[in-house]
């Protein structure tokens, strides 16, 4: 059996988490909770399963095949794989403009 990988968030990422679920929260408490845990345990499954989501669209169309996505509409967990560790690096809301904050966020 192969080794587990290891999740690690990004500060932004953590960030836009704390920001989406206080948000939430403003309307519906429970909601929020709900929501947090369901985004946390998509990205804790990824220990077992990195390969799980998709390569991001809009950064495939710019030859960028590095990041990869999960959806949890309307809400996308963008991570990237690297040897036994799976970094997630924003949890964007799939509304906006996603490919401006993509571009802007992962292609230095």
């Amino acid at each position: 059996m192969s080794t587990p990988f290891k999740v690690h968030w990004a500060e932004v990422a953590e960030e836009d988490l704390k920001d989406i679920i206080l948000h939430i929260a403003e309307d519906s408490p429970r909601n929020a909770r709900s929501i947090f845990e369901k985004l946390k345990k998509q990205a804790s499954d990824l220990t077992c399963f990195p390969e799980k989501g998709r390569i991001v669209p809009e950064l495939h169309d710019q030859g960028i095949f590095l990041y990869r996505e999960l959806i949890s509409t309307p809400w996308r967990i963008i991570y990237r794989i690297s040897d036994n560790n799976v970094y997630v690096l924003s949890v964007i809301d799939s509304r906006q403009n996603s490919e401006d904050i993509l571009l802007k966020r992962l292609v230095r």
